[in-house]
């Protein structure tokens, strides 16, 4: 066999010189660059935020690398690849490129990462959904486009990974290539991350995304791993194991709206540019509560997450665990726990999650288990959208109030409300109506203020004035909502979700983030100062109580009767 190879080794080298002397190199030059760049480009791409498209990256792909690298291994021992070969080569390929895809584009889509558990299920539905509005000849025509446009990339591998393995026959057992070969590798690893905040001319690998995912499945399938990762009872547990009617006492049976403050971290605070920034629409936010005859409260704790991921930081406070570890968000929204909407449900509260910046069918909220769950479609917005999630903070906040009138006879209600308004990217901020009943029209806003807004481009290079201003958005809506006529009493505690990512802030910074407690209880209040809460918008305590996961449990002592 080996005499075989050296001598299929040696035509390859007399047929290169024949190429440069007919003067045919420089064509297969070019087939080869061609192929290189291609089988490269495959997995070296970004997504255009916030569509489902993909530009080519200027990089390198670590599997490109090790794909070549396998090519001219494959022909050093064994000679030219068969085509068999290529093409279970190139279908595992094609697999990696559709990962890759998957990992770039589906945050676009549903602001978290790919996640197979709930995703592969989906997909079937999501497929019969999309084909029900058109007529059965388009829809077989686009499912036979698909299917020869896979076949057609999956060609287009194999005669590319063909091209290179042609390439490499002569020189395969070359210390020249070989050399070359691990040097480029070693500069590979020496500049890989994973950190979205580092750039890298590396692109990020997608064998550990499939990694991932395998070991997140393992881990929500097999019970004793998900309950290792988990612990056997909660902060809520134990809350629910009492008596009925003492958990949530100190209510009195107000409303409890717990509204997380999109992107709102402590940043805000620490930076002197970005708390000069906010101190006038924050001082008003606070004059404003105070106009309401409520008064408040606040302290730092420290979020599961930063820069993004807010279903991490949602989802500590709701069930009281510490989900910096996501592979424990996962495996949780695989359970039944409980959480605090389950208890307030127990305690007589209708609960209510309002979800405007989600235009999907979101599956997971099955685990969140909200008597009534609410998103963008539901509110019906008829005015202009404000970026990638179209409805601003405002009109949501409005809308719910009208479509759910919190009259005498309704039950108690626990609202769940996250904003959006302030996400990244941070533009086309929306303006703020200051006319209420004029927010809810079929002309929200006027048409030169959302004309301006809407013009507003991302600037990539340069977020942090757009987080800035987007913050001040939210503090000026939510003073005008504190200022709003109260059909009954409530107490809202809002809370930070995560601070911006390092593109905003410019330096690295800790994970706290601010808790407010808003009431007109002053004895209620007192509590949560017991508590280390201090009065203001202010923490005066600038070290964090604690974790989010353990913000659940200070609210069930605020709430309950036990002094």
């Amino acid at each position: 066999m080996s005499v075989i190879n050296e001598w299929v080794l040696q035509d390859h080298k007399a047929r290169l010189l024949c190429r440069l002397a007919e003067g045919s190199f420089w064509r297969w030059s070019g087939r080869l660059v061609l192929a290189l760049i291609f089988l490269n480009s495959t997995l070296c791409f970004s997504a255009i935020w916030p569509t489902v498209y993909v530009l080519p990256n200027v990089g390198i792909s670590p599997e490109f690398l090790c794909l070549v690298m396998l090519l001219a291994a494959w022909v050093a021992l064994f000679g030219k690849p068969s085509l068999k070969a290529l093409g279970v080569l190139a279908a595992i390929y094609l697999l990696m490129a559709v990962g890759r895809y998957a990992d770039v584009v589906v945050p676009n889509l549903l602001g978290r990462p790919v996640n197979l558990y709930w995703d592969i299920p989906e997909l079937p539905r999501f497929l019969w959904v999309t084909v029900q509005g058109f007529p059965f000849w388009l829809s077989a025509l686009a499912t036979a486009a698909i299917m020869l446009l896979v076949w057609g990339f999956h060609r287009l591998l194999m005669l590319a990974m063909q091209t290179v393995a042609d390439a490499a026959l002569p020189v395969a057992r070359s210390t020249v290539l070989w050399g070359t070969l691990l040097l480029v590798g070693a500069v590979v690893v020496a500049n890989y991350s994973d950190d979205p905040e580092k750039p890298t001319f590396v692109s990020k690998a997608v064998v550990p995304v499939y990694w991932k995912e395998a070991m997140k499945l393992r881990d929500i399938l097999t019970p004793s791993r998900a309950a290792r990762l988990l612990p056997a009872a909660t902060v809520v547990d134990d809350a629910l194991a009492k008596p009925k009617g003492q958990l949530l006492a100190g209510l009195n049976q107000r409303d409890v709206n717990l509204i997380f403050l999109e992107t709102y971290g402590a940043v805000l605070y620490d930076q002197a540019d970005s708390a000069q920034a906010v101190v006038s629409t924050r001082a008003e936010l606070e004059k404003a509560i105070a106009a309401s005859g409520r008064q408040v409260v606040s302290a730092f704790y420290v979020s599961p997450t930063i820069g993004g991921a807010s279903d991490l930081a949602h989802l500590s406070v709701l069930s009281g665990i510490d989900l910096k570890d996501s592979r424990k968000h996962d495996v949780l929204l695989t359970t039944q726990r409980r959480t605090l909407t389950d208890l307030f449900e127990r305690e007589g509260y209708e609960t209510f999650g309002v979800y405007h910046s989600v235009g999907w069918d979101w599956v997971e909220r099955s685990f969140y288990s909200y008597d009534r769950y609410i998103d963008g479609p539901a509110l019906g917005y008829q005015g202009p959208a404000f970026g990638f999630w179209k409805i601003p903070d405002q009109f949501a906040a409005a809308r719910v109030e009208q479509l759910y009138p919190r009259d005498q006879n309704a039950k108690p209600r626990f609202t769940f409300f996250p904003t959006i308004s302030s996400h990244f990217p941070f533009h086309q901020v929306p303006p703020y109506q200051p006319d209420w009943q004029k927010l809810l029209s079929s002309e929200p806003f006027d048409k030169a203020e959302a004309d301006r807004a809407q013009a507003e481009p991302v600037s990539w290079e340069n977020m942090k004035p757009d987080y800035l201003r987007s913050i001040n958005y939210t503090h000026t809506w939510l003073a005008g909502y504190f200022l709003q006529p109260e059909p009954r009493e409530t107490v809202y505690v809002m809370v930070g979700d995560h601070q911006p990512t390092g593109s905003v802030s410019r330096e690295p910074t800790p994970w706290d983030v601010p808790v407010f407690v808003v009431s007109k209880d002053r004895q209620l209040l007192d509590r949560f100062r017991a508590m280390g809460f201090s009065d203001g918008l202010t923490p005066r305590q600038r070290e964090p109580l604690g974790g989010l996961h353990q913000l659940t449990e200070t609210l069930l002592k605020g709430f309950g009767s036990e002094p």
